[in-house]
């Protein structure tokens, strides 16, 4: 998403303050299946993985050095949630995949020798990098969402990963293998790394993840010429394919154009990126989800301003002929060993390739290289054409050199970022009409989109270090920059000045009568770089309502609810929220209580795509543009106004109060009618007014209501203190909420037999002075999965009894093609997606599914609480307890309550 910028002396200010054994048994292709993990059996470190999930990337991290999953160990459950962790999915839930795994390597000169530690190198399995046992080795977690959870304390993001790991084993752990080339065992550097990761879920910030590294060096030796580099192998494909690796394409990008208010200037993104070579736009089926998209790396913090930098990339292969990387015809040429010019394998040839400063070409540009380059080797022309069209490409982003001495830590921060829409539908022809057909990569590149990655990169580096903010105090702010617009002729201007006469104004309803004025190098200075303090800060919407989970009730006993409740009714679901938090919290940077409204969100899965807006509420108010003679333009530079504020500023005076001016309406002042006045100077301005957002703000329980939202409490008065707590007894629901502040919105006519998610999102007014627009939290993250059937307290209270649907169950209805099954799949097995459904159930029972014969064919323990919108509701896969798939036929089913009572029916299944 791009955002439009005002030019202001302070626009960023502003916007950041609230803002290989050789050759021998090697594939073809480095395939998934040859890129498993090892057991380790001789040590016990305390591997864990962990997703980042909160923003619209979707990125495992590990604590051995890695990212992705590709070199994950252990367990690739997260070890937080028990969740599959994806390696990189973009956007979230759509199953597209664009990452393998990657890694961090590390090579200095230890005395008069050159050694290299990597979290894995991708094609020996090497592995070098081990927490430490449990339970000292773990992550740890943290969040900001939630002040009353634990996690809370200390937290930078909405999702943060602490891990720490070393290279100290030398042998005895799967994965530390001799070196290749030298024949001896692995000589650690003797570091030890603490790894930071944050995420946001802002939609500035959705599209990165931010790693911080403190390189230690716990050794007695001091590590001279050291340089460090991130290594990625994408593998961009489908979600559950098999295919798609061998077609990647990457390189780098250096600047590109970035909007700064009404400028435009070349940002030095300095990117390494890595992408689908067509984006598969035109697969068909669910296996061939389109790629469309790119991902990329780009360092924001070294530990010197003056480093070395280096871009390589290469394709391993088992074929030594096949296995390439561009490589420099300069006197320094390095040998591999193996007769490869791409993968380097071993300590030496990895230390070469960190500290090599070559910036290779980018990879579709292979074929252009010629046997007379004055640069470059002349690659082989049997291979040339097809590497240009992509292949299974891995690269390497490293710099340097500097010096860690014993007990010396120095940093590093890197984003691993993604970009949206590289390819398009429009384009989807251009790898094989530039690549294969007609070799043409210039033109291949002119259908490239880089646009959402730079703005990315862009956000990426802001938001490790905030433009012109002073965070360490010492005076320095940044680096400015100048926009100077050349002198142009403006003839469209809603309000005319007399050029005879500057103060006196035009009458604007002459139309007829237009003067020409001019603009002499009209400039505006901003800050657009930080002053090299890392703040791993941003602007944050309010907390969303999910977010307040923890309160007391009425008797001040510490219960856990989440504050979005929904309470089902047979096609109708109520949705109840508490806006404590939305509405009472500032804003960290602004320091101003800049709460907006509420949004009311459903979806049919988990996808960010499939939710729809219902309802929403937002405050009354309005922004205030006043017109600046001097660059003859109108400037927005204040918070908004609510309305009793501007009748008191603008209104007439009634009985020498003008607040008393109930007639005064903003919205009539507007760009083509505005409001001419005196300031407090004396001076004429010309203003006019715009609602911020819609101002719906009159709820559902009053006439004249502008949202279906409604107060639970219309009349509860404001509460006596903002603590649960502390505030009266009767000024709190039986969960412990506060009533004035509870919300609620019901939704009808809905499917029964189907689920929807649902969300409560919260808004700000963002800060409209620095051209940054309203923020708004996730729509995906804490939403409730809720059932439109009757509630479990209520199938209890009746005596309700359990149906199962559909019955019969056939396997020519159509449920999947629907919608009414596998939405929330992982994968396009139908097997694995069909569903027979059970309602009316008790909130804690165990169903048992039999054969005519009486054979138990699978149990089911359903325990849910009885408050959860699901609780009366559970479902069958139809795969047996022997994990084989049912067979047509009539089966029994006997549901059993906790309590000792049993029901029993039947169902058909028709296969």
């Amino acid at each position: 998403m791009r955002m439009n910028k005002l030019v202001s002396v302070l626009i960023v200010f502003s916007l950041l303050m609230i803002i290989p054994a050789a050759t021998l048994g090697r594939a073809l292709y480095d395939q998934d299946n040859i890129k498993d993990r090892y057991t380790y059996a001789t040590a016990s470190p305390a591997f864990c993985i962990a997703a980042h999930n909160v923003g619209k990337i979707v990125l495992g991290v590990n604590n051995n050095g890695t990212f992705g999953t590709g070199f994950a160990a252990g367990s690739t459950s997260d070890c937080f949630t028990g969740s599959l962790v994806l390696s990189c999915e973009y956007p979230k839930n759509t199953g597209s995949q664009y990452l393998f795994a990657g890694a961090f390597w590390i090579g200095a000169v230890v005395g008069r020798d050159t050694l290299v530690s990597v979290g894995a190198d991708g094609w020996q399995q090497t592995r070098e990098f081990f927490p430490d046992e449990s339970p000292f080795g773990e992550m740890e977690y943290r969040s900001i969402i939630d002040p009353a959870k634990p996690e809370y304390d200390g937290a930078i993001s909405e999702q943060d990963y602490i891990a720490i790991y070393t290279d100290t084993f030398t042998t005895g752990v799967s994965g530390i293998d001799n070196d290749i080339v030298d024949g001896r065992p692995h000589q650690p550097l003797y570091i030890e790394v603490t790894q930071r990761s944050f995420s946001w879920s802002y939609p500035y910030a959705e599209d990165f993840v931010l790693f911080d590294y403190a390189i230690k060096n716990i050794g007695v030796e001091g590590l001279s010429k050291v340089y460090m580099g991130v290594y990625v192998d994408a593998d961009v494909k489908t979600d559950g394919s098999d295919e798609g690796f061998d077609d990647d394409v990457c390189g780098f990008l250096y600047s590109y154009p970035n909007e700064y208010g009404d400028c435009i200037f070349d940002d030095t993104v300095f990117i390494a990126w890595i992408a689908d070579n067509d984006g598969d736009m035109e697969g068909g089926g669910l296996l061939s989800t389109p790629v469309p998209h790119v991902t990329a790396t780009r360092i924001v913090r070294t530990p010197s301003d003056s480093l070395e930098v280096s871009f390589n990339w290469w394709v391993s292969n088992g074929t030594t002929s096949l296995d390439f990387g561009p490589r420099m015809k300069s006197g320094n040429f390095r040998d591999l060993g193996f007769g490869q010019l791409g993968t380097p394998e071993g300590d030496r040839n990895k230390y070469d390739f960190l500290r090599n400063r070559e910036f290779d070409y980018d990879q579709v540009y292979t074929g252009t290289i010629s046997a007379s380059d004055p640069t470059w080797l002349y690659p082989p022309q049997t291979i040339a054409q097809d590497i240009s069209n992509g292949y299974d490409t891995r690269y390497l982003l490293s710099f340097g050199p500097f010096n860690i001495d014993p007990g010396q830590t120095l940093p590093i921060s890197f984003a691993y970022l993604a970009g949206e829409n590289f390819h398009s539908t429009a384009t989807a022809s251009n790898a094989e009409d530039n690549l294969d057909n007609n070799y043409n990569p210039d033109a291949y590149y002119d259908n490239l989109n880089f646009d959402d990655l730079s703005l990315n990169a862009m956000w990426a580096s802001w938001v490790y270090d905030n433009p012109g903010v002073d965070s360490d105090d010492d005076k320095y702010f940044g680096e400015l920059r100048q926009c100077c617009k050349d002198s142009l002729p403006l003839d469209t201007m809603d309000t005319i000045y007399d050029p005879e006469d500057p103060e006196v104004i035009v009458d604007i309803v002459l139309l007829d009568t237009v003067y020409w004025t001019w603009e002499y190098f009209v400039c505006d200075t901003f800050w657009y770089r930080g002053d090299n303090v890392p703040d791993f800060q941003g602007a944050s919407p309010p907390p969303a309502p999910a977010s307040w989970s923890s309160t007391t009730d009425k008797y001040g006993n510490p219960i856990s609810v989440n504050s979005v409740r929904v309470f089902p009714e047979v096609g109708k679901l109520t949705v109840r929220w508490n806006g404590l938090r939305s509405e009472t919290t500032r804003d960290v940077f602004s320091r101003q209580y800049d709460f907006e409204g509420y949004r009311v969100y459903i979806a049919r899965d988990e996808r960010e795509t499939s939710y729809t807006l219902l309802a929403s509420y937002d405050v009354e108010d309005y922004n205030k543009y006043v017109f600046d003679i001097t660059n003859n333009t109108w400037k927005l530079t204040e918070t908004p106004y609510p309305l009793d504020s501007l009748r008191c500023l603008y209104g007439d005076s009634i009985d020498g109060d003008p607040c008393k001016d109930t007639l005064f309406d903003p919205e009539y002042y507007s760009r083509s009618n505005p409001l001419i006045t005196v300031d407090d100077s004396g001076d004429v301005v010309t203003i006019y007014f715009e609602p911020q957002d819609f101002n719906r703000s009159i709820l559902g329980n009053y006439p004249d209501a502008t949202t279906p939202i409604m107060k639970v409490y219309p009349e509860q008065a404001y509460p006596s203190s903002l603590t649960p707590d502390s505030a009266d007894t009767s000024e709190l629901t039986e969960e412990g909420f506060l009533k004035y502040f509870e919300y609620e919105y019901t939704i009808e006519n809905l499917l029964p037999t189907v689920p929807y998610y649902i969300n409560v999102t919260s808004f700000d007014y963002g800060s409209p002075a620095s051209g940054l627009g309203s923020l708004e939290t996730s729509k995906t993250n804490l939403s409730v999965n809720a059932y439109p059937l009757t509630s479990s307290d209520e199938v209890e209270a009746q005596d309700l009894e359990v149906y199962v649907y559909p019955n019969p169950y056939r396997i020519n209805g159509n449920y999947i093609e629907d919608g009414f099954e596998g939405r929330d799949a992982d994968y396009y097995i139908p097997d694995r997606m069909r569903r027979l459904h059970f309602a009316n159930l008790p909130a804690k029972c165990t169903i048992k599914i039999f054969s005519l014969d009486g054979d138990l064919i699978r149990e089911i323990d359903h325990d849910k609480d009885p408050s959860d919108p699901t609780a009366m509701h559970d479902e069958w896969d139809m795969i047996t307890r022997n994990t084989q798939r049912i067979v047509t036929g009539i089966y029994y089913w006997v549901v059993e309550a906790k309590n000792g009572d049993t029901q029993i029916g039947k169902f058909v299944i028709i296969m």
